[in-house]
């Protein structure tokens, strides 16, 4: 019975890391959207460099927060 109940919470580890690897691509997809189109538009409009920066800093900060909300959910289920 103690086998069955360590396999069941090898499992749950496991299924709780690949959890994370998958919540883990929308925010590197998401990084990559911002830094991306902030590149173009500071070389579409140099004088607006300093307001599209901190507007990419700011998407930058809202998708690595879900990336952080995903490593830490599986801790706390």
């Amino acid at each position: 019975m103690t086998n069955l109940l360590a396999a069941a919470v090898d499992l749950n580890h496991g299924l709780k890391s690949i959890g994370y690897g998958l919540a883990a691509i929308g925010p590197g997809i998401g990084v990559g959207i911002v830094f991306g189109q902030g590149v173009q538009a500071m070389a579409r409009q140099p004088e607006m460099t300093n307001v599209i920066r901190q507007n990419m800093i700011l998407g930058f900060a809202f998708s690595e927060a879900l990336a952080l909300i995903g490593l830490v959910m599986p801790f706390v289920y």
